[in-house]
This record gives structure tokens, sequence and C-alpha cells, in this order.
């Protein structure tokens, strides 16, 4: 399997579980492994054969931008979710971090796994 792979994507969104962070926009950022095979992509070198990074941090950045979750594991699970039914990714890794939510730490934050590596 080969990995097509997005990091330190930043994306602006409604997240958190307190009130005040209902009335504003938090930075959410995303580092995520896309499982793949892009022997047919290079073969042909051709981006249709592939899977599209550009094409999917601007779907993510739609999608995160105009949501309101109330954690980053519901989060999490949508983007995993969006990623395998649209780009038919068969399986990712997808860290999903807060910077600033404690201000002790630099990045707090979760890593999930989804799919099966073929």
């Amino acid at each position: 399997m080969d990995i097509v792979y997005i990091r330190g994507l930043q994306v602006e969104t409604v997240i958190g579980i307190y009130d005040w962070e209902r009335e504003i926009r938090q930075t959410v950022c995303i580092d995520l492994d896309l499982g793949t095979d892009i022997r047919t992509a290079a073969h042909a070198d051709d981006i249709d054969s592939t899977l599209n990074y550009k094409s999917i941090a601007d779907r993510l950045i739609t999608f995160i931008s105009g949501s309101e979750f109330l954690l980053i594991e519901a989060l999490a699970e949508e983007i995993a979710t969006l990623l395998m039914d649209e780009f038919s990714v068969p399986w990712l890794r997808l860290q999903l971090g807060k910077p600033g939510a404690v201000p002790e730490a630099r990045d707090v934050g979760i890593i999930i796994e989804r799919g099966e590596k073929r």
C-alpha cells in the first residue's frame, strides 16, 4: 500500500463543549495518511488516477469550516467517513489536533485509523 499524505492542514471552525467555544472560531490542525495504490497514476502520469491531495484538502476545508461539532472525536469520525465515501479511500490515519486548547501544551488531540490496509 502506498500513502498520499497531508500535513499541517489548518482550518478554523466552531469546536468545543464550553459556551464560550460555541461563540468563536478555533483552529484545528490535521495530519492525514491516505492508503492507495499509486502505480496506475505513476505509469500514466495522470492525476485522475490517484488521490488528488489538493481536491481532498479543499473538500476538508469546506467541510470543517462549515461544521460545528462539540467534540474533536465526532469531527474526526465525520472526516474519516467523508474521505472513505467521497474519495474511495480504503484506509486512513488521521491526527486531529486542537492547538491552544490546553495552554501548557503545544497541541492536544486524537489519532484514529479507519479501514484496512491492502
